[in-house]
């Protein structure tokens, strides 16, 4: 069947072809590229936000909590901003009213915390252990499936690595009274220096994530769809114009030749390979003529 296409539609199915082709790479490379820079930027925002966190529960460990201190065991109920953790959920809270941060969640995801707010689920106690399990591994990311939509997180471990947070997790008695009155001696304790107890997970869902790539793509997809039809229309108007038109015109006038019309020309208006065929077909008709001229003086 291609065979039987003139000149003009085997050129157009084969550039359709190179177009969709094109296309489809593109696509994919622009998919690659866009997704990984938008994975790139949240996780650079999550970051900044993890490495501010990490400031406030070191203020909050270093100067709030020995200056409360004292309270914690005479006061009937727990002073809760003592705990690094706690003032560090505070502020992300205040920051997440910057409309830049109000789709990201933090959470101090831990295996056996004193609040139950703070109890690790199935899936954090997994990265939790994975941290524990390698203690080289300062960093995990990806994506996490949930009822109302994939979230793409980024989880730190948290080890213990100061004394000082042994004395509300080591045992209930070296703990303060409030504390035990408040949150009482069955969880949080156990805990050992140096020992990873839970992660820092900061988490976006992941449209937040695909919304700018996607964005990005579609404008990039139609730059690009703009040039490959451009590109088309480009090559079909000079195929035509340098190749269709004089090779119909040759057609025509070797039509003419083959019926004996011998005065026609072929039209040389170019040095391109189109001229040269010219060129050849007029030197083959005059060389044409004067076989003819021969052959009559021949048979007179």
């Amino acid at each position: 069947m291609f065979t039987q296409l003139n000149l003009a539609k085997k050129f157009n199915l084969l550039l359709i072809a190179i177009f969709f082709g094109g296309i489809l790479l593109t696509g994919s490379a622009f998919t690659t590229i866009l997704i990984g820079n938008a994975e790139a930027q949240v996780t650079a925002k999550a970051l900044l936000l993890m490495q501010t966190i990490n400031s406030v529960r070191s203020y909050t460990n270093g100067q709030v909590t020995p200056e409360l201190a004292p309270r914690l065991e005479t006061e009937e109920e727990f002073i809760p901003q003592t705990v690094p953790g706690y003032a560090a959920r505070e502020v992300f809270e205040d920051l997440r009213k910057n409309p830049e941060y109000n789709e990201f969640f933090y959470k101090e995801a831990t295996l056996n915390p004193t609040n139950p707010r703070d109890k690790s689920d199935t899936f954090e106690t997994t990265l939790v252990n994975q941290f524990r399990g390698q203690s080289s591994l300062t960093e995990l990311t990806g994506f996490r499936p949930t009822p109302s939509g994939n979230l793409f997180y980024i989880a730190r471990p948290i080890p213990i690595t100061k004394e000082s947070c042994l004395r509300c997790h080591s045992t209930p008695e070296a703990a303060p009274k409030s504390m035990l009155a408040t949150y009482g001696r069955e969880n949080g304790f156990g805990w050992q220096l140096n020992e990873i107890v839970g992660a820092q997970i900061v988490s976006v869902p992941a449209s937040e994530v695909f919304r700018n790539a996607y964005q990005s793509f579609f404008l990039l997809m139609t730059i690009a769809f703009g040039v490959f039809a451009l590109a088309i229309l480009l090559v079909n108007i000079l195929l035509n114009r340098a190749v269709i038109r004089p090779l119909n015109r040759m057609v025509a006038v070797a039509d003419q030749v083959s019926t004996g019309q011998l005065d026609v020309e072929f039209e040389s208006n170019s040095k391109d390979e189109m001229g040269s065929l010219a060129d050849a077909f007029n030197r083959m008709k005059l060389s044409l003529a004067m076989a003819m001229r021969m052959l009559n003086r021949t048979q007179n």
